[in-house]
């Protein structure tokens, strides 16, 4: 096998992966980071999900490299948009929406996102500080005492094994793969009430139960004379299964313009596709990346939206804690549920007009990377979680809870980040239930990064200590991407400092210089607000 040694070794290329290896090669340290696609960016990129951002992104939570990303996404497309938007540039540069999605401030194309961090890192490859071995996953650990010692990593494609050696690890992958190899403690699927005083947990733990996930697809939408030309996909094999499968107690079809609402009292909603003038929220704009309206002619014949709606949400069982063949198999019943989604939209999904069936959606490859449209990885919203110094809980971040309480946002002394977002949990396996709790926004405590034992290993993106409840609002992109340079940071001070994370967690001195550092680079560590309205 062969053997590659490396400062830091980053296991998974998604989000928090990618910039803890960027922050980390900034700072002068030799990285080795896999990805088990052959695209980098993760949420951003290979899953295809836009980014989920708080109603304050313009003008503050998030770090500045974030902010520099969003910039430098809207300067792509200021070349390639009608010029009458750029006549004001100060709100072009501040408000330009690709795709007028309404899921996000910012909806556009992952390839874009793809190439853009590809650019961040492209330098540090061609001079040899970072490595990047993709189609690559964990497969076995080494530990000594409370440390990982290596890690022995696979392509997926040629079978190679290799040996991958460091200071310090850092698992990204996207259901915290890294954990079980090393023998890290860790979480996973649904706490008890008893042990969370959570008053949204189960009263029982139940590691089965996890959020659905999603294999995203990109659709284009034709004007009148393409999509009269327009076949239908060939009818997947499992169409008849999904088209009759129905949640449990729902008396509508899975697919269906029917879901149920994630509050209290599960209310049934119905949703439209298209813009009317009567709802302002179609599905079809929900996370819309291009409106093609915006943009000079010829640059894109129609809109294009990335279809991550809760009819193509697989909850039937988790990815997480299986085997990478088993996983395999589990996503390409996903991958036919997004396609059973596809031709039921354009043959027999009840339209606006009274008609059926929208011809004019065809699967759009160039947007995801892929030739069939479907996004190149999953999106898998649930990880295994580490046990950490501190957990997250409910009670930290419930608009609710709090308020009764007369208090405002949670403040921690060992702050390293802030982000926004509700407890958004979608149906999960074993127990069906989901909710979308409104929050106070959040601080990223440094505590819920070091694990409880192990002294060498960091969590880097959905596997830090929250609890299944908080890992839904923690987990989305601007978080992530705080984490990873977070961690990135940290490392990096550990190793200058010659102390391990969790010393500069205990001991006040190491914290504020480590917290310095992280202002000093743009990391924003708490909210200029206290969220008491």
């Amino acid at each position: 096998m062969n053997t590659m040694k490396s400062d830091v070794v980053i296991i998974g290329g998604g989000l928090g992966g990618t910039l803890a290896a960027w922050t980390l090669i900034n700072r002068g340290l030799r990285v080795i980071m896999t990805e088990e696609t052959d695209w980098i960016g993760g949420q951003l990129t290979s899953q295809a999900v836009p980014p989920d951002e708080h109603p304050w992104i313009e003008q503050t939570g998030c770090t500045a490299a974030y902010r520099t990303f969003r910039n430098q996404i809207r300067s792509h497309y200021a070349s390639l948009v009608k010029p009458e938007l750029l006549q004001d540039r100060y709100a072009y540069d501040n408000t330009f929406n690709p795709g007028n999605g309404w899921v996000s401030r910012l909806c556009h194309e992952p390839n874009v996102a793809h190439h853009l961090l590809l650019s961040w890192l492209r330098p540090h490859v061609e001079e040899g500080r970072l490595q990047i071995l993709y189609h690559t996953v964990p497969i076995h650990a080494d530990t000594h005492g409370d440390a990982v010692t290596k890690i022995v990593v696979q392509n997926r494609i040629t079978l190679e094994k290799s040996v991958l050696t460091g200071a310090y690890y850092v698992d990204a992958t996207e259901c915290g793969d890294v954990l079980p190899l090393a023998g890290i403690e860790y979480v996973v699927g649904a706490e008890s009430r008893a042990v969370t005083g959570e008053p949204h947990a189960l009263e029982e733990a139940d590691p089965a139960d996890l959020q659905a996930f999603t294999v995203v697809m990109s659709l284009e939408k034709l004007d009148a004379e393409a999509a009269a030309n327009n076949k239908p996909i060939p009818r997947p094999d499992s169409y008849e299964r999904w088209r009759s499968f129905h949640h449990e107690g729902s008396p509508y079809p899975l697919l269906s313009w029917w879901d149920t609402k994630p509050n209290a009292t599960h209310e049934f909603r119905k949703f439209i596709c298209l813009p009317n003038d009567v709802d302002p929220m179609p599905l079809w704009t929900y996370r819309r990346t291009i409106d093609a309206s915006q943009f000079q002619g010829g640059m894109y014949s129609g809109d294009l939206s990335l279809i991550n709606w809760p009819q193509n949400d697989y909850s039937i069982a988790s990815p997480v804690e299986m085997s990478y063949e088993e996983r395999d198999a589990l996503i390409a019943e996903a991958r036919q549920l997004s396609l059973s989604l596809l031709y039921w939209l354009q043959t027999e999904a009840p339209r606006e007009d009274g008609g059926a069936g929208y011809p004019e959606f065809r699967l759009y490859g160039p947007s995801v990377g892929t030739e069939d449209g479907l996004a190149k990885s999953a999106y898998i919203r649930e990880s295994r979680r580490i046990q950490a110094m501190y957990t997250i809980t409910e009670q930290d971040v419930s608009k609710e809870l709090r308020k009764a309480q007369g208090l405002g946002i949670r403040r921690y002394e060992d702050s390293v980040g802030v982000g926004s977002y509700s407890m958004d949990l979608h149906t999960t396996t074993k127990t069906g239930r989901s909710c979308y709790i409104p929050t106070m926004p959040y601080e990223i405590p440094l505590s819920a990064l070091i694990p409880k034992r192990v002294i060498n290993v960091l969590p880097a993106c959905k596997n830090i200590g929250t609890t299944q409840l908080t890992n839904g609002c923690y987990r989305l992109h601007p978080t992530e991407w705080n984490i990873g340079e977070a961690v990135g940071h940290l490392i990096a001070y550990s190793i200058a400092q010659g102390v391990i994370p969790r010393s500069v967690y205990e001991d006040k001195q190491h914290l504020k210089a480590y917290q310095s550092e992280l202002d000093a680079a743009g990391v924003q560590r708490c909210w200029p607000f206290d969220g008491v309205e």
